[in-house]
């Protein structure tokens, strides 16, 4: 190795010990805050142990919602991802990935209803963009127009498109827009474009709700109760799951799953289901990229005891990033603790941890700073 380069790493990883100590915290309470998606309370402004935790390299994203976003959003989330690159995180993760990571800022910009950013694109809901005259087209433009909409808000990454494939008029995700179709084709037709425009200017895409909610009917919504969908798994892998397919030879950056039930392979919600996750989405469709699970407060959780326990089993699960929306900080860090802890203690599998930090940190290698 050449003297200069030795120099440096020699330099990097004294910095590193040196932050740890500083901040009371060791490699793997920062390994495992790249895990976590935290959430804060309603204000642009993020609280100030928020601050303080990112930049203890704690923190490798957050998530916005509308009461988040206002005039001085943009000005905000700049400064975390300052404290973020301050802190030790992104040299921990290239020493052990390679990958220079940036700081993620996610949301949910679907279009129609479901726009955290209310002024910006896509203005047009799933629906309509699925039933126009070149669905392509319109989902082309869509993805471009939330990127867009998305980096002026120093956002990088979207929770979307929906590539739910609904049964029935009104079904849950057709009655709120947020269905492309009612068949595979319709769906990717729409999702595929979307997903490559955005990816394309930054802004990571994340196919959701594995491996698909489209059955569910018009009241059976995960956030609020326990849903089961009664389905064939012949039926969820020639109709949910085409979509998916699609999109992962697209390459999309992530998939988030459902915390529904499907009885066909597993008693337990998809996204608490390794049978689900490390059997059907990465084994038979060969997903390579990131997982992330829904919200983590989810009302059809309710029997899975609190933040820490959902998220551990999440993760043993095979999902890769937890996502604590629950608009609090406190809630991120008890998730985030629970893993340092499962890990420790050799209930979750360090070799699958590495690789998801792995994963994580190539996606985040790829969006915008």
């Amino acid at each position: 190795m050449p003297y200069y380069t030795l120099r440096r790493s020699l330099v990097a990883a004294t910095v590193l010990v040196a932050a740890g100590r500083a901040t009371g915290y060791d490699e793997l309470d920062i390994l495992a805050g790249q895990h976590v998606v935290y959430s804060f309370p309603s204000s642009s402004q993020p609280p100030d142990e928020l601050m303080r935790l990112t930049r203890a390299g704690l923190v490798g994203g957050v998530i916005l919602f509308g009461v988040n976003v206002d005039a001085n959003t943009s000005q905000a989330m700049s400064a975390l991802k300052h404290a973020y690159d301050s802190s030790p995180a992104p040299a921990l993760l290239k020493k052990k990935t390679g990958k220079d990571a940036r700081f993620l800022v996610t949301t949910d910009q679907e279009g129609g209803q479901v726009r955290r950013i209310k002024e910006g694109e896509p203005k047009l809901s799933a629906k309509q963009i699925g039933a126009s005259a070149d669905p392509a087209a319109a989902g082309e433009a869509a993805g471009a127009g939330a990127a867009d909409s998305l980096l002026r808000y120093q956002c990088n990454s979207n929770l979307a498109p929906v590539l739910d494939v609904f049964r029935q008029p009104g079904d849950f995700t057709d009655y709120y827009g947020r269905s492309f179709g009612n068949t595979s084709r319709q769906v990717v037709r729409a999702a595929v474009p979307f997903i490559t425009a955005q990816q394309g200017r930054g802004v990571s895409a994340c196919a959701k709700h594995f491996p698909g909610l489209g059955a569910a009917s018009h009241d059976a919504n995960t956030d609020d109760e326990p849903v089961v969908l009664n389905l064939t798994l012949s039926e969820i892998r020639a109709v949910d799951e085409a979509p998916y397919e699609a999109a992962i030879a697209a390459g999309v950056d992530m998939v988030m799953a459902s915390w529904a039930v499907y009885p066909a392979l597993d008693r337990w919600p998809a996204g608490l289901s390794a049978k689900w996750i490390k059997g059907e989405l990465r084994g038979r469709l060969g997903f390579e990229g990131v997982t992330i699970t829904d919200a983590l407060e989810a009302g059809s959780l309710a029997a899975y005891g609190d933040a820490g326990a959902r998220g551990t089993a999440a993760a043993a699960a095979g999902m890769d990033i937890l996502l604590a929306s629950g608009k609090n900080v406190t809630q991120g860090e008890a998730v985030r603790t629970a893993l340092v802890q499962a890990l420790k203690w050799c209930k979750l599998d360090r070799a699958e941890f590495d690789a998801a930090t792995g994963r994580i940190a190539a996606v985040r290698s790829r969006i915008a700073a």
